[in-house]
């Protein structure tokens, strides 16, 4: 019982702060923190011990892997230089680092111990600097950066940290560090791999919801404990797996699956993320009463722990700073650039631990000299980079006036890959409705074309049954299941381009796994055929927008068109020919496209304040 209530105890905390933390604009795992340390001293409040089992094991691999299937794999290979540097390079720099200074400044410490806690303290934390992150809209590069380096420097932290343990009790050589090293990564890298296959041969044959849920809540335990059987890094396992699984998803499963498993790990890793904070708080007033009764003065505690935060934060902006010399990015016109000072700063300053650290600090073993000191320490470097840098990132991003993501880009890049998946269905119904050996008598694909035609105006701004023949209710659903195919089919090739960004491309898979899942529950529940999408072509490159400028626009406000009709206009359109000032096709009567159809003039602007952008009307592309 006493279990149960302060489970029931921490939920409610959890969810009174974090309310509380947006109502007062403040990042939840920096007050969870403050509110952990604070009820750690109130009395009546139980001691709870962060085991190293229950973190490594029950805590970090679903955190992994809610934040690996979230994460594009496109964007993650395009920034794998950086992400390598970062994740393998730096936690290296930094484990011999802090080895070095905790080796000189507390008397007694061996190496082993002293490499041990560089390697704790070494990984930032896999949700602390994305949660920030995105809360204050920092580039969307930057929070790819942060959260790859996040899902795999755990792994190198962990093969360091398991290195220094073993060198304490047995000489090691530089060759042994890097076998044991190449083992793990490799094993599981392979282990992951393996657990992708079958998963994902499981999943082309699984059509409940609920039992591909289920599958998906074990992987991560099953990816990490497979990986650790045998002696490679479980951390790795799980976050290929969950890349992986997360990559082919849109192909691996049904419509209702995916919608379902995005809302499970988005409530299993909300919950899970912030009890991790508040147990990390937790756990300050036990550790103060344990260097208490250190050996080492009160004085050396405080210098040796002050000193190893400074150096985490001053090694990683060195690091960062270092490797902007070597890194380049694709610029403007192919050309490869370095990357902003600006951004290589931010990415510098955004190196929170987390409860990874703390939990590692525990596998030490208590034999090693002045351990409870190097548990302070750990728990010194998460609360200070989680307060002092998670509350200075909003005001240095603002300081050096890095811009956010643009949300008017965001609209036009998901209206422009939505007409592309449009186009692709259309060439599908296209097919359908030549291979229909009926007459439409219920005029249903008229109504798939209004359908899909209403959709994306928004976003540029389902009856009886006769036995043997095919209910406009079923035909319905046989044809937009067959467009929703296509269409899915032409996101993920532009996908795999690089060329969109991956924010938007995953809201466009979602808005196509919402539609699909409503029509799956309007469907018989005797067996359809199953649809087959058409192969679009690949994404054209288009002339007439290259030929073709940005302009002033006419301020005359009005579509005279409309105006000789008696209709209204929505959004006004200018053709880069002519001149011509038309409605678009948000309007009821569609003046700007019935131009095109009458002139063939490719190119029309938006004639909107403060819009720019332009649209071709025979390549369905924007500029």
């Amino acid at each position: 019982m006493e279990i149960a209530l302060l489970l029931i105890a921490m939920a409610l905390t959890v969810l009174v702060v974090t309310a509380l933390a947006d109502r007062i604009d403040v990042p939840a795992p920096l007050v969870l923190i403050v509110v952990g340390v604070a009820g750690s001293y109130v009395p009546g409040v139980p001691e709870i011990t962060l085991s190293p089992e229950v973190v490594l094991v029950g805590l970090l691999p679903p955190l992994l892997y809610a934040a690996a299937i979230q994460t594009s794999l496109v964007d993650f290979n395009a920034n794998r230089r950086s992400i390598l540097l970062l994740s393998v390079g730096l936690v290296v720099f930094t484990t011999v680092g802090v080895g070095v200074l905790v080796h000189a400044l507390l008397p007694g410490i061996g190496w082993p111990g002293a490499l041990a806690i560089g390697a704790v303290v070494a990984p930032p934390d896999a949700v602390a600097a994305t949660a920030v992150g995105r809360r204050i809209g920092l580039p969307r590069r930057i929070v790819t950066v942060l959260e790859g380096e996040s899902l795999l420097n755990d792994a190198t932290a962990l093969v360091s940290l398991r290195t220094a343990i073993a060198a304490g009790g047995a000489g090691i050589s530089a060759v042994g560090v890097g076998l044991d090293f190449a083992l793990a990564a490799g094993g599981g890298v392979a282990a992951g791999v393996l657990l992708y296959v079958v998963i994902g041969w499981v999943r082309r044959r699984v059509e409940d919801p609920l039992t591909d849920t289920a599958i998906s809540l074990v992987t991560p335990f099953a990816a990490y404990v497979l990986a650790e059987q045998i002696h490679a890094s479980g951390v790795i396992a799980v976050v290929v797996a969950g890349l992986l699984l997360g990559h082919r998803s849109p192909v691996l499963q049904t419509a209702s699956s995916r919608i379902a498993e995005r809302m499970n790990w988005r409530t299993i890793a909300f919950v899970l993320e912030n009890v991790v904070f508040l147990l990390i708080g937790l756990q300050a007033a036990r550790l103060v009463d344990d260097v208490g009764r250190s050996e080492v003065g009160l004085g050396r505690v405080v210098l040796v722990c002050g000193a190893t935060l400074v150096a985490v934060v001053v090694l990683r902006v060195v690091w960062v700073a270092a490797a902007r010399v070597v890194l380049l990015q694709p610029g403007p016109d192919g050309v490869r650039v370095r990357p902003s000072w600006r951004n290589t700063l931010l990415v510098g300053w955004a190196g929170m631990r987390g409860v990874v650290t703390l939990a590692a600090a525990f596998v030490i073993p208590s034999d090693v000299e002045h351990r409870e000191v190097l548990l302070m320490i750990a728990f010194t470097v998460v609360a200070g980079t989680l307060l002092v840098q998670g509350l200075t990132l909003p005001w240095l991003a603002r300081r050096l006036r890095v811009p956010s993501p643009d949300p008017m880009d965001d609209a036009l890049a998901r209206a422009t890959l939505l007409q592309q998946a449009s186009k692709a269905g259309f060439a599908a119904l296209a097919e359908i409705e030549a291979d229909e050996e009926h007459e439409d008598r219920h005029g249903v694909l008229d109504l798939v074309r209004q359908r899909i035609d209403q959709r994306n105006f928004a976003a540029w701004e389902r009856l009886g049954t006769t036995p043997g023949q095919e209910t406009p209710s079923e035909l319905y659903a046989r044809v937009r299941l067959a467009m929703i195919a296509a269409e899915r089919e032409r996101v993920l090739e532009i996908r795999s381009s690089g060329r969109v960004d991956s924010v938007v491309v995953a809201e466009v898979l979602a808005m196509l796994d919402v539609e699909e899942s409503l029509i799956d529950r309007v469907r018989p529940q005797h067996e359809q055929e199953e649809p087959v999408g058409l192969r679009p072509a690949p994404l054209e490159s288009c002339a007439h927008l290259a030929a073709t400028w940005a302009v002033q626009t006419s301020d005359a406000g009005v579509c005279e068109d409309c105006l000789a009709d008696g209709t209204s206009w929505v959004a006004l359109r200018q053709c880069l020919e002519c001149g011509h000032l038309a409605c678009c096709d948000s309007s009821p009567a569609q003046h700007a496209t019935a131009h095109f159809r009458d002139t063939a003039h490719p190119v029309m602007q938006s004639a909107e304040p403060g819009e720019d952008w332009r649209w071709c009307f025979v390549h369905h592309v924007t500029s």
